[in-house]
């Protein structure tokens, strides 16, 4: 059960080279049932990993690039009128792997139309709720802020990603090893799939499934806990960024070949669950704080659970 992750990793790193630490955290949050948001210029491979992560999962994909005309039907579907009644048409998101590319390019409107998708995993069209199929993941593109064209995502619609990542630039040796494979073909034509969409689904389950002791439940809520009592942060993580923090961890237990949590995975996975989730106050945006530093600073003033073979 526990060699799917090798597998799965080696047929994406086909394609990605010498991002093995972005290409796990990417497993890992499939795993976790959660959407992920990669920030990053362009260029560096966002796309490609998705398209890639589809590839070797066997799901069925869809690709929506964001732009100011897109409209929330070209998302969520429409319905039209066929022999005197309404007939659904659906939208991008009725797929397993849903691409959505430079998100941060659209109206809020249109982002919004991905609230439900992503959360309960059904759509609403004049009245009528149609539910996605299993497994639906979201894996989004975004440029930084500041780049032509583009706005801040609302905190709705970040709570709604599991992580946020970035891929970052090539070091030497792995933009010399890119060159050379791009002379000799698309490297995604050589992505086998691994597993089918129904053994993808069964292996969520397992994960779900994993033991997390007393002792980390508690440790979890008390970082939570933390970042809505800093005096640095305005906003805190919300509950739901509680429970991603408790799928990641169960999913990180599952890439490193154990059906029970630790306060280790826990600690692992926490930067990438709370960062993009916190609004930092006034203050610390003008002391240059960012997210990052402070979920860092509340990981070292947080006591780790003493746990034992007993407690697990």
């Amino acid at each position: 059960m526990y060699e799917v992750t090798e597998k799965i990793i080696r047929e994406v790193k086909k394609v990605i080279v010498g991002k093995d630490e972005v290409v796990s955290k990417i497993w890992t949050a499939i795993l976790a049932e959660g959407h992920v948001l990669l920030e990053d210029v362009p260029g560096v491979g966002k796309t490609t990993m998705a398209l890639s992560f589809a590839k070797a999962l066997g799901l069925d994909e869809k690709r929506v690039q964001f732009t100011p005309d897109t409209m929330p039907s070209d998302i969520i579907g429409f319905s039209v009128f066929d022999k005197e009644k309404l007939v659904y048409q659906p939208g991008a998101v009725m797929t397993n792997l849903l691409l959505a590319d430079e998100i941060n390019r659209t109206s809020s409107k249109t982002q919004s139309a991905l609230l439900e998708a992503m959360e309960e995993k059904r759509v609403t069209v004049d009245g009528v709720t149609h539910p996605l199929p299993a497994p639906f993941v979201v894996l989004a593109t975004q440029n930084p802020v500041g780049s032509a064209g583009t706005q801040n995502l609302p905190n709705s619609q970040l709570d709604r990603f599991i992580m946020k990542l970035q891929m970052g630039y090539p070091d030497l040796k792995s933009q010399i090893d890119i060159l050379k494979d791009r002379g000799h073909g698309n490297p995604l034509d050589q992505v086998e799939p691994i597993m089918t969409r129904e053994e993808l689904v069964h292996t969520i389950q397992k994960v779900a499934d994993a033991h997390i002791a007393d002792s980390v439940y508690d440790y979890i809520a008390r970082l939570a806990e933390a970042t809505r009592n800093h005096r640095m942060i305005q906003l805190g993580v919300s509950p739901r960024g509680a429970l991603a923090l408790c799928r990641v961890a169960k999913a990180r237990a599952f890439v490193n070949k154990r059906d029970f949590v630790t306060p280790e995975d826990v600690k692992a996975s926490a930067k990438d669950v709370f960062a993009h989730r916190l609004i930092l106050s006034s203050k610390a945006r003008l002391n240059d704080y960012n997210a990052e530093m402070l979920v860092d600073e509340i990981l070292t003033s947080t006591a780790l659970p003493a746990i034992t073979e007993k407690n697990l």
